[in-house]
C-alpha cells in the first residue's frame, strides 16, 4: 500500500492533500512541480527518466527539455538543495534524475509537532520573537545615529552623553514595540494560513497599523498632559502599516527562497525598506527623524538638533531631503532587521544548510 505522506529531513510531502510542508509551513509549488517531486520521492534512489516525467507529470503534453530543467531547478530552490552537492535531487547526466535523501513513508498529514505537542506554537513564537529582537537592533542603530549627529554639534559634555543615552533608549523602545506588532502580525498570518506567504504582507501591515495607532494616541496624550504641548503630527497608523507591509513582503521573499544566500535576502529587504521609507515621506508621513524634528520645533528649549543631517545632504537645516533620506535609512534598517531576524531564526530552526536561507 502506497503511503499517504512521505517525510524526508524537515519536509513532509502530503500526497493526498497535495502539499509540501517544512515544519508547519507550506512550501509553495505549482501542481506539475508537486507531481514531479512526488514521482521522484516515490522512486527514492531509483532513476526517473525524462520519458517518465513526460508521461506521468506532463501526461503527453509536448514540452521542451528546458521545462523539465526549470522544474528541477525550482524544486531544488524550494528544498534548499544544491546541484553541485545535492542532498535531495541528483542529476544523472543524459538520463534523468533520482531522489537521494532518506524517505520515510507515514500515514496522516500532520506537520512535524513541536516539543510541546503543538504543531504551530513553536514557529509562531519563533517568528514573533526573532522579528522583535531584530527590530530592537534597528532601533539601537537609529538611536546611535541620531544621538551622534546631535551631540557632535555642541561641545561634548555630560549633557550630551545623557542626550545620546536618552535617544538610544527611546528609539530602541519604539522599535521594539513597533517590531513586536509587525512580527506578531506576520506570525499570526503564518499560523492561520499555514506558512509564510502573501498573507504575511497583510499581517505585517495590520500589526504595524495597530501599533502605530496606539503609539500615536499615547504620544499625543503624553505631550499634552506632561509638557502642555499641542499634538504633534508624528508617525502613526499609516506609517506603521506601510513599514509592516514592507517587512512582511521582505520576510516572504527571504523565507520562501531557500537557496538565496542570507546576504542576498537582507539586501532585498533593505531595498524594500528604503523604498517604503521614502514613499512614507512622499505621502506626507513622518518616521522617527521627521517626528523628532517636529517635536524640536514645538519645544524651543530642546537641546536636540538634527540640522547636522541637513548639512550632510546640502540643506541649511533638517528639510524635506533630510527627512526623505533619514526615513529611507530608518525603514531600511527596520525592515532588513525584522525580515533578516525571522529568516535566520527559521533557517536555524529547520536546520537548513548554513549557506542558504
Amino acid at each position: 500500500m502506497t503511503p499517504a505522506c512521505f517525510r524526508f529531513e524537515d519536509f513532509l510531502l502530503d500526497v493526498a492533500d497535495r502539499r509540501l510542508l517544512r515544519g508547519s509551513d507550506t512550501v509553495e509549488l505549482n501542481g506539475r512541480y508537486l507531481d514531479a517531486l512526488t514521482l521522484l520521492v516515490r522512486e527514492q534512489g531509483r532513476l526517473v527518466t525524462k520519458d517518465r516525467f513526460l508521461d506521468e507529470v506532463w501526461r503527453g503534453v509536448p514540452v521542451t527539455d528546458e521545462a523539465l530543467t526549470q522544474c528541477i531547478r525550482t524544486l531544488r530552490r524550494q528544498l534548499g538543495d544544491d546541484a553541485a552537492a545535492p542532498r535531495f535531487i541528483e542529476t544523472v547526466p543524459k538520463h534523468g534524475y533520482r531522489f537521494i535523501a532518506a524517505v520515510e513513508g507515514v500515514e496522516g498529514a500532520q506537520p512535524q509537532p513541536s516539543p510541546n505537542g503543538s504543531p504551530s506554537s513553536r514557529p509562531f513564537l519563533l517568528t514573533a520573537v526573532a522579528g522583535t529582537l531584530g527590530s530592537g537592533m534597528a532601533g539601537l542603530l537609529g538611536g546611535l545615529f541620531y544621538g551622534l549627529i546631535s551631540t557632535s554639534q555642541p561641545q561634548a559634555d555630560v549633557g550630551s552623553v545623557s542626550l545620546l543615552l536618552v535617544l538610544v533608549s527611546l528609539t530602541g523602545l519604539l522599535a521594539l514595540v513597533g517590531g513586536a506588532g509587525v512580527s506578531l502580525g506576520i506570525a499570526s498570518a503564518a499560523r492561520m494560513t499555514r506558512g509564510i506567504n502573501a498573507w504575511s504582507v497583510l499581517g505585517g501591515a495590520a500589526g504595524g497599523f495597530v501599533v502605530g495607532t496606539v503609539v500615536k494616541l499615547l504620544g499625543h496624550d503624553a505631550l499634552l498632559l506632561l509638557l502642555g504641548i499641542p499634538p504633534v503630527d508624528f508617525a502613526g497608523a499609516m506609517e506603521g502599516a506601510m513599514l509592516g507591509a514592507a517587512a512582511g513582503l521582505a520576510t516572504v521573499l527571504a523565507v520562501q527562497r531557500p537557496s538565496r544566500s542570507f546576504r542576498s535576502g537582507v539586501t532585498y529587504a533593505a531595498l524594500i525598506g528604503a523604498a517604503a521609507g521614502v514613499l512614507v515621506t512622499l505621502m506626507g508621513g513622518h518616521l522617527l527623524g521627521g517626528s523628532l524634528n517636529l517635536l524640536v520645533q514645538q519645544v524651543h528649549s530642546s537641546r536636540l538638533s538634527l540640522d547636522g543631517i541637513g548639512s550632510l545632504v546640502g540643506e541649511r537645516s533638517f528639510g524635506p531631503v533630510s527627512e526623505a533620506v533619514t526615513a529611507g535609512l530608518e525603514a531600511m534598517a527596520f525592515v532588513s532587521c525584522v525580515a533578516g531576524g525571522i529568516a535566520l531564526a527559521r533557517r536555524r530552526s529547520y536546520k537548513l544548510p548554513t549557506e542558504t536561507i
